[in-house]
C-alpha cells in the first residue's frame, strides 16, 4: 500500500488562472526542477519538516529551502490550508536576506487562499 501524502501540494491559481509557483519551476532546468520537487515531495510526506528543508517565515508563511548548483539559492513558499500545501511564489535568491518584494507576494496570495 502506498504512503499517503501529509500535506499534498497544489499550486496557488491567480484570478486569471496562472499558477505563478508552477510557472516559476517549469522555468528552470529539468535538474533544478527535479531538487526542487524532492524538497516539496519530503514536506508532503514527512510534514511537518524543520530546518533544513523547510523553515517557517512567520504568519502562517513557510519556505522550502534548496541549494542548487552553481551556488544559487532556491525558494518555494507556501502555506498549508485546509490539509494541503499551497505553493504560493518561487524565486532565486540574489542576496542572503529574502527580498521583501517576495515575501508581501507570497503574504497577498496567502490572504487571498485564507479567506
Amino acid at each position: 500500500m502506498p504512503i499517503a501524502k501529509k500535506l499534498p501540494a497544489i499550486f496557488y491559481r491567480t484570478h486569471q488562472g496562472t499558477r505563478p509557483a508552477r510557472e516559476f519551476l517549469m522555468e528552470l532546468s529539468p535538474e533544478d526542477r527535479r531538487i526542487i520537487g524532492e524538497d516539496i515531495a519530503t514536506v508532503e510526506y514527512g510534514w511537518p519538516v524543520g530546518k533544513p528543508t523547510c523553515a517557517p517565515m512567520g504568519l502562517g508563511l513557510w519556505e522550502v529551502r534548496r541549494s542548487l548548483p552553481n551556488n544559487r539559492i532556491a525558494r518555494t513558499l507556501f502555506t498549508p490550508h485546509e490539509g494541503q500545501m499551497v505553493l504560493l511564489h518561487g524565486f532565486v535568491k540574489k542576496t542572503q536576506k529574502t527580498p521583501e518584494a517576495a515575501l508581501n507576494i507570497a503574504r497577498d496570495r496567502m490572504k487571498e487562499v485564507k479567506k
